[in-house]
């Protein structure tokens, strides 16, 4: 049972030393009750006391690690149901079902397109990363587990009913941390065995949340900690009632028992792939851990996985790239000479667009710790004065002399305090407003 904050405080060192965030053990104790704070947040607890509040200082979603290595997925250890209270922690792994009627060739290719496919999205690289592996014999389950670890080194789901075979496709690869899928009321005590002896992570399932939470329950009480739920929704209603439902127990109500990470097969909801696609994204937007399709169609993919980045980005922290001068399109000293901030988005946005103007360029990112152009203009980040010392500890004079700049058009008002803090031999000229005219004005000053 959670502890209180109360509890919780009886047990901190009570040095109110604020090393922790908080401005007394109080407060850090009532945010630890709350599941907004870490115990490794504070850096005087004892052990005696890490042991005891080991429980109320876990997150209320446990987490669970299921891969090794680059295609490692790690879900769960969430803490908030509202992105904008706090952030959400993993994004949920992508994967495809690869079933023991299909034949080598169709095997072979589906995990080719596991290994090969990624996207680059302002400068993160995305990826389905989970193989499910769904055999009743566990001679071809075993195969296929070896086969989808040696050809594309993914997080391994593997599907049977029998306790049997799922441990004669698991022991052999125990170190890469396979999910067996899963325990039912019917073989619970077999499949929790095998995931103990072996050390790794299981799934339990059940057709009612009610079901589900006794099967949890009963995980927790044999102190199994890596454990993911499916609650077998049958159509998207079920999706989105059950899946919040999940982490409404377990957040708000720091039900236990539901406090596992979840999976997903749109997979086994529809034979329309389109529809299929519409099924995950809610999987998706609804807390889903691990998300399983039928197939790796990039055209499905790629939104499904722009669409996990979008919600899984840390709202209080904007994606941002490094302060410094990128050369695009090869440029030379007599290129022009382009200034804009370091928000991931506008970077992409405008060096895509210098990139198809083929004309070569020095692109200057300054740090405004990652606004966009006119958000750091209100907030005195992207100004004159900040801008100059910049441009001249960027090293971009020995790059390209000429001293000729180009700012964004939606700060023009700052063109001539700009060139005064600069001094003598810079020239500010005054871009386009917006990214898509950029090409053209680059074709334009090329030819002046």
């Amino acid at each position: 049972m959670a502890l209180s904050g109360l509890q919780i405080f009886k047990l901190l060192p009570k040095t109110n030393c604020k090393e922790c965030g908080q401005a007394t053990c109080m407060a850090f104790a009532m945010q630890l009750a709350a599941g907004k704070a870490e115990l490794d947040e504070c850096p005087y607890v004892s052990d005696e006391a890490k042991a005891e509040l080991g429980e109320a200082s876990a997150p209320p979603v446990r987490k669970v690690t299921i891969g090794t290595g680059d295609m490692a997925v790690t879900i769960g250890e969430e803490t908030v149901l509202y992105r904008h209270e706090k952030r959400f922690e993993h994004m949920p792994g992508l994967g495809v079902l690869i079933t023991g009627d299909m034949d080598d060739g169709e095997v072979d290719s589906l995990l080719e397109q596991l290994k090969q496919q990624e996207f680059n999205y302002v400068g993160q690289t995305l990826r389905p990363r989970v193989a499910a592996i769904k055999a009743d014999d566990g001679a071809r389950l075993a195969e296929l587990a070896a086969r989808a670890d040696e050809k594309a080194g993914a997080a391994l789901v593997l599907i049977s009913g029998d306790a049997a075979a799922l441990k004669a496709a698991a022991e052999p690869l125990k170190d890469r941390k396979p999910l067996l899928y899963a325990a039912t009321e019917a073989n619970f005590d077999d499949v929790a065995a095998v995931a103990g002896e072996l050390d790794v992570p299981f799934a339990i399932k059940a057709d009612s949340l009610e079901k589900l939470a006794d099967l949890g329950q009963k995980a927790i009480d044999a102190d199994f900690k890596e454990v993911v739920l499916d609650p077998c929704s049958a159509t998207l209603g079920d999706v989105l009632m059950d899946q919040t439902l999940i982490r409404r127990a377990a957040v708000k109500q720091t039900f236990r028992a539901l406090g596992f990470p979840t999976i997903g097969f749109p997979c086994d909801m529809t034979g329309d792939k389109m529809q299929e696609a519409v099924f995950a994204s809610t999987f998706i937007a609804k807390y889903t851990g691990i998300v399983i399709l039928s197939d790796l169609d990039p055209a499905r993919v790629m939104p499904l996985l722009y669409l996990s980045q979008n919600i899984y980005t840390d709202p209080q922290r904007p994606m941002q790239m490094d302060q410094g001068v990128y050369p695009i399109n090869d440029p030379n000293e007599d290129s022009p000479i382009l200034v804009t901030t370091n928000f991931s988005l506008t970077y992409f946005t405008v060096s895509s667009e210098v990139e198809a103007s083929k004309v070569p360029a020095w692109l200057c990112i300054m740090d405004v710790e990652g606004q966009s152009v006119l958000t750091a203009w209100a907030a005195g980040k992207f100004v004159a004065d900040a801008i100059a010392p910049f441009l001249k500890k960027s090293g971009i004079e020995e790059k390209a002399p000429h001293r000729k700049i180009t700012i964004p058009g939606y700060v023009a008002q700052i063109s001539g305090e700009l060139e005064e803090e600069l001094g003598e031999g810079w020239e500010v000229q005054v871009g386009v407003r917006e990214a898509a005219d950029i090409p053209k004005y680059l074709r334009q000053l090329s030819k002046n």
